[in-house]
């Protein structure tokens, strides 16, 4: 008990030496851990003097350029700060971005003494985040968050950000990763690795259908999110209507149906991504509707005919994707994802699989929605 209490303590310390980079002049009076992320490690921070913030050690493995994610956050987030000024968000609403803090060597990140990369990020206030969709209500402020966000960056040039993620939601290279994994290991057998790698093979069209259409110019690069699950769309503890977008390493240039998609993956899913009744998981058509509703009140100004006639093909493709990364990280030996037991990242690929089929056998219910919503 004493040794564990040691630990502890020595672990608030080091994240107190590490907060005050940040905050030197206010005395920190509270560290905890904060939201559920599979990559980086995210606390609260609550000063004495000043509102609390996020702090948050980068991992460096999966963000090998983290300069380079910080530039691109800085870019983005000055942008819509500017944006906001002039723009005209609607009655009794407000919408905010994570603004970045800096140290006191006037830094945008702080480097540890064992070369731990870290940042802080403001907090957004009065607001909360859920991992699944409480409710039609909240599944349409999802889709307008999404929406609200994509509208602010619409004109933000993508030649300003850097990719800092090649090749990520690029489906075709995770394909010929799994591929050439798959060829050179010997794979246990199980029902359910055998289920997934029939999955995957069954499909081998799926994969390149976001890519066809970028390279034959149906669909051009923007600034996307990159991660917009629906617990990174904050919601206001009291209005209920959604307030920001939060987790910003992802940004990039690229297609916004990889954010549209992955959107609906995540919210059509009442089970949540962590279900272990992964034979139970289905697709909610009510809640894309909700969801595509609410994305579309504030995008439909600038969508193409061919952002519209794509919107399915990214929901089923990104839940296909996420199951595909998954599974090949549990071939792995679970080397990307944080994981909680061996198996944690086949249940979550069978998550994703499942949801997959859901999504292909309501392709008319979905395909519907978006005519009647156009």
């Amino acid at each position: 008990m004493t040794d564990n209490f040691k630990t502890i303590n020595q672990t608030f310390n080091r994240l107190v030496a590490v907060a005050c980079q940040f905050e030197p002049n206010s005395q920190i009076v509270d560290i905890q851990q904060y939201g559920s992320g599979n990559i980086n490690s995210t606390y609260l921070v609550t000063p004495d003097t000043q509102p609390p913030f996020i702090l948050q050690r980068l991992n460096t493995t999966v963000f090998c350029q983290p300069k380079l994610v910080m530039n691109n956050i800085c870019i983005l987030s000055d942008y819509v700060i500017r944006r906001l000024k002039n723009f005209e968000i609607g009655q009794n609403r407000r919408w905010s971005i994570p603004q970045v803090l800096l140290t006191s060597q006037q830094q945008n990140h702080y480097i540890a003494e064992d070369n731990s990369f870290w940042r802080a990020m403001s907090f957004i206030d009065r607001a909360q985040s859920f991992d699944t969709i409480q409710n039609i209500q909240h599944g349409q402020e999802i889709g307008y968050g999404l929406g609200m966000f994509h509208r602010l960056i619409d004109n933000l040039p993508v030649e300003q950000l850097a990719d800092t993620l090649e090749g990520f939601h690029i489906t075709p290279q995770y394909l010929q990763h799994y591929d050439r994994l798959v060829a050179t290991q010997k794979i246990a057998s199980s029902p359910e690795i055998n289920y997934c790698l029939k999955f995957i093979s069954d499909r081998p069209n799926l994969p390149h259908v976001l890519e066809n259409a970028k390279a034959a110019k149906k669909l051009k690069l923007r600034i996307i999110h990159g991660d917009p699950k629906i617990n990174n769309i904050m919601i206001d503890c009291l209005t209920n209507q959604a307030v920001a977008m939060i987790d910003l390493d992802t940004v990039k240039p690229g297609l916004i149906h990889y954010d549209i998609g992955d959107c609906l993956r995540s919210g059509c899913n009442r089970l949540g991504e962590e279900t272990h009744d992964w034979e139970q998981v289905t697709f909610e058509p009510e809640l894309a509707q909700a969801i595509l509703r609410g994305y579309l009140e504030v995008t439909q100004d600038f969508l193409t005919e061919n952002d519209y006639k794509y919107i399915y093909d990214s929901i089923r493709l990104l839940a296909f994707e996420l199951g595909l990364r998954f599974f090949t990280d549990y071939l792995e030996g679970n080397v990307y994802f944080k994981v909680n037991y061996a198996e944690h990242n086949l249940a979550r690929a069978l998550v994703q699989f499942k949801l997959t089929e859901s999504i292909e056998m309501r392709s008319t219910a979905v395909h519907q929605i978006i005519d009647e919503l156009r």
